[in-house]
C-alpha cells in the first residue's frame, strides 16, 4: 500500500516522512528543499497492520493547480498514479493557509487523512483547534501530530488511519466548479469562493488568543534582521562567522590533529614498504595515502562548515537571507528565490543546482543553474584551505574573499545575460513563508553534518582515489610505458598532456604543466585539485601535514610551486570559478532542458573564471612589480574571444526561445 505525504512547504512533511521511515532526507526552513519525490518503507513499529506500508514524500505545494516544477510533480503524482491513500500534513499554526490545499485533495477521489502538524507550537502560542469537529466539516480524519518530538505523538495514528482508508470513499465537503483555467478572473473567483469556504471552517474550529495581525517579539526581530539596508551586514557577518570558526579556529584545530594521525600512518606504511618495490611504493604511500590524505586532512573544515549552516537553516535564519538578497537580486534579473538553490550550492553544487526547478520563470530558473556553481562548495574547501595556509598564513579573509567574489560573480553574470537577451523589467513577485525562529536541533545539525560528510569521504575514497593513483601512473610512465628518469618529469604522459593547456594559462600567472594538470583533474572532483598537486610536485609533506598550516608567508611552498602570491590568488579563483564537477554539469542539463543554454552557460563559467584569474594576476601584478605580467595581450586576446563566443551562444537560444517564452507568459 502506498500512502503520499502531501503539504504545504515548510509544514514538516519531510521530517515526518523521515520519521517514520528511518531515512535521513534534507529538511530546511523554506520552500524548494524538496524537489522530487522520495519513496521508503514505513517502519513496522508505526503501524498495527501487517501489510507492507509505502511513504511517498512529495514536493511541497499550495495548490494542485501547478504554480512551480516541484508542484507539477505532486500534482501529476497524485492525479496519475493515484496513491491508496494520503496524509495530507497541515500546518496547525497557518490553519487557514494550509486547508485551501487540503479542499482540493479531498476532491480527488482518494482517501486523505489530515495531520495536524506542529501541535506542540500551537499549544505554546495557545492556540486551540478543536480537531473533532474540523473532521466533521472536511468528512476526513484529523490526527494532532508533532513530528519533531522524540515521542513522534500522533504519526502512528495518522498510519493506521491512513491504512484502514484504503479502498474507502469520502465525500469531499467543497467541489470546485469546472472553470476554464484561461480565463484568468474565473479562476481568481473561484479562488476566492474556496477561501471564503475555508476561512468559514477555521473560524468555527480555531481560537487564537494572539492574531497574526499583532506583532509579537519574532516579528519585531523581523523588522531588524529583514530590513533591507540593515540585514545586509548581517548576513555578512553571519557568513563570517561561519568561516572563521570552520576554517580558522575550530576546524583547523581538528584539522591539525588528523593531519598528524595521517602523517604518522603515511610513515608507519612507508616504513614497511622501505624495501619494496619502488614504483608500488610511489603508488601506495605518495600516491594513494598521500593524495587522499590531502584531502582527507581538510575534511574537519568542511563538516565544521556543515554543521553551522544546518544550525543556520534549523533556527530559520537562512529563509530570512534569502529576504533580505531578493530586492538586490531583482535588480539583475532574478529573485530570492534564486538565493535559495545558492545557499545549498554552499554544501554541494548539485543539489543547489537542482533546487532550481522551484523557479517558475524559464529564463530565471536557467540562470539560476548556470549561475549556482559560482557559490565556492564544500568540494572547493580543500583547495582554498590549501592555497590560504600555503600563501597567506592561514589568514581569515581568503575564504571569507572568495564567498564574497563569488556572490558578485552570481550577480555580475546575471546581469549579463540579462543584457544579452534583452530581457526588459517586469514586476514580479517573491513571496516565502518565514518560519518561526526556535533553538536549532544539534541532532538535526550532527545528522546534517554527517550526510553531507560521508558523501565527500565516499568521494574521497572512490573518484579521488582513481584520479590520484592514475596521475601517479601517468606522471611514472612516459608513451612508451617506460619509467620517467629522475629529473625528466617532462616527459611523462602527464606532463605531455598538460603542457598544451599549460600555454593558455600563461597570461593567468600558471603556465607550467603541473599546475595545468592539476586543474584538469579538477573537472572530475575540486578535491583533485589538492591531490594532484601533492603526487605530481611530491611534497605530500608540506601539503598535507601539519607544517602547512605553519609555513607563514608561504615562502617554502611558493618556492617549490614557482608562484608569487598574486599567482596563486589567481590560480585558486580559476579553480573556483570555472566549471563545476561532471556530476554538477549533468545537474545543469537536467535543470535547463536546453542543449545550447547548457553550452552557453560552461562557456560563460569557462570565461568567467579565465577572466577572473586574468585580471587578478595581471593588475595584482602591476600593483606589486610596477609592470602588467607575462603575455598579457595574447591573455586579453583570449578574454575578449571567450566574450564573443558567449555573447553570440547566449543570443541565439534566446532567439529560440522567445517563442516558447511568449507562450509560457501568455498561459
Amino acid at each position: 500500500m502506498r500512502i503520499a505525504f502531501a503539504g504545504n512547504p515548510n509544514s514538516g512533511k519531510t521530517t515526518m516522512y523521515n520519521a517514520l521511515t528511518g531515512r535521513n532526507e534534507r529538511v530546511g526552513n523554506w520552500a524548494g528543499v524538496t524537489v522530487e519525490k522520495k519513496e521508503s518503507s514505513i517502519k513496522k513499529a508505526y503501524y498495527d497492520g501487517t501489510e507492507d506500508l509505502v511513504a511517498v514524500d512529495l514536493p511541497g505545494a499550495y495548490s494542485m493547480s501547478p504554480f512551480t516544477s516541484e508542484e507539477s510533480i505532486t500534482s501529476s503524482y497524485v492525479k496519475d498514479e493515484k496513491p491508496d491513500a494520503i496524509i495530507n500534513i497541515v500546518d496547525a499554526t497557518n490553519l487557514s493557509r494550509s486547508l485551501f490545499f487540503t479542499t482540493q485533495l479531498l476532491e480527488l477521489g482518494i482517501p486523505v487523512v489530515v495531520a495536524l502538524n506542529k501541535s506542540d507550537i500551537t499549544a505554546k502560542k495557545k492556540t486551540e483547534i478543536d480537531e473533532r469537529r474540523l473532521s466533521e466539516k472536511l468528512g476526513c480524519p484529523v490526527v494532532k501530530t508533532v513530528s519533531t518530538s522524540s515521542g513522534h505523538e500522533g504519526l502512528k495514528e495518522a498510519v493506521n488511519q491512513a491504512a484502514a482508508l484504503k479502498g474507502a470513499k469520502q465525500e469531499a465537503p467543497y467541489i470546485q466548479a469546472d472553470i476554464n483555467l484561461k480565463d484568468k478572473n474565473a479562476v481568481e473567483a473561484a479562488d476566492r469562493k474556496r477561501f471564503e469556504f475555508v476561512n468559514g471552517i477555521v473560524k468555527q474550529v480555531e481560537k487564537r488568543t494572539v492574531f497574526t495581525k499583532d506583532k509579537n517579539a519574532q516579528d519585531k526581530i523581523d523588522d531588524v534582521i529583514t530590513h533591507k539596508i540593515v540585514g545586509i551586514p548581517i548576513f555578512v557577518v553571519v557568513i563570517f562567522l561561519v568561516f572563521y570558526i570552520s576554517q580558522t579556529t575550530l576546524g583547523t584545530w581538528i584539522a591539525d590533529w588528523l593531519v598528524a594521525w595521517i602523517e604518522t600512518f603515511q610513515g608507519w606504511v612507508g616504513g614497511l614498504m622501505e624495501n619494496a618495490n619502488p614504483l608500488l611504493q610511489a603508488l601506495l604511500v605518495d600516491g594513494i595515502i598521500g593524495g587522499v590524505g590531502a584531502v582527507v586532512g581538510f575534511l574537519p573544515l568542511v563538516m565544521v562548515m556543515y554543521f553551522l549552516i544546518a544550525l543556520l537553516e534549523d533556527c530559520g535564519y537562512m529563509a530570512r537571507a534569502t529576504v533580505v538578497l531578493d530586492p538586490i537580486f531583482k535588480r539583475v534579473g532574478l529573485s530570492g528565490k534564486s538565493v535559495i538553490p545558492m545557499v545549498i550550492g554552499t554544501g554541494c553544487a548539485i543539489p543547489g543546482v537542482m533546487a532550481s526547478r522551484t523557479i517558475r520563470n524559464e529564463r530565471e530558473r536557467r540562470t539560476t543553474a548556470m549561475l549556482t556553481p559560482f557559490m565556492p562548495c564544500g568540494a572547493k574547501i580543500p583547495v582554498i584551505a590549501l592555497f590560504a595556509g600555503a600563501f597567506f598564513a592561514d589568514a581569515w579573509w581568503v575564504s571569507a574573499t572568495m564567498y564574497l567574489v563569488g556572490i558578485l560573480l552570481v550577480l555580475l553574470g546575471a546581469l549579463l545575460v540579462k543584457r544579452i537577451t534583452g530581457q526588459k523589467y517586469r514586476k514580479s513577485f517573491f513571496i516565502i513563508e518565514l518560519p518561526e525562529y526556535k533553538i536549532p536541533s544539534l541532532k538535526r545539525a550532527c545528522i546534517s553534518m554527517l550526510e553531507r560528510g560521508k558523501a565527500y569521504i565516499i568521494k574521497a575514497g572512490t573518484i579521488i582515489l582513481v584520479c590520484n593513483t592514475v596521475v601517479q601512473i601517468m606522471q611514472t610512465f612516459n608513451w612508451q610505458f617506460q619509467v620517467v628518469e629522475e629529473g625528466a618529469a617532462d616527459t611523462s604522459i602527464l606532463a605531455s598532456i598538460a603542457h598544451p593547456f599549460a600555454v593558455l594559462f600563461i597570461p593567468l600567472g600558471f603556465g607550467v604543466w603541473q599546475l595545468a594538470a592539476a586543474a584538469i583533474t579538477g573537472f572530475i572532483a575540486k578535491e583533485n585539485v589538492v591531490g594532484t598537486l601533492a603526487v605530481v610536485y611530491g611534497v605530500t609533506n608540506l601539503i598535507d601535514t601539519e607544517e602547512l598550516a605553519l609555513v607563514g608567508s608561504g615562502n617554502e611552498v611558493a618556492t617549490i610551486m614557482g608562484l608569487t602570491k598574486v599567482a596563486a590568488l589567481a590560480y585558486l579563483m580559476f579553480n573556483l570559478y570555472t566549471p563545476p564537477c561532471f556530476a554538477a554539469l549533468g545537474a545543469m542539463n537536467s535543470e535547463m532542458k536546453s542543449g545550447k543554454w547548457l553550452f552557453g552557460g560552461i562557456c560563460l563559467q569557462l570565461a568567467t573564471g579565465y577572466t577572473v584569474a586574468f585580471l587578478v594576476y595581471q593588475i595584482g601584478t602591476l600593483v606589486t612589480t610596477g609592470s602588467l605580467g607575462t603575455a598579457f595581450i595574447p591573455g586579453l586576446i583570449a578574454v575578449l574571444v571567450f566574450a564573443a563566443i558567449i555573447i553570440w551562444r547566449i543570443r541565439r537560444s534566446d532567439r529560440e526561445f522567445v517563442g516558447e517564452y511568449s507562450l509560457h507568459v501568455a498561459k
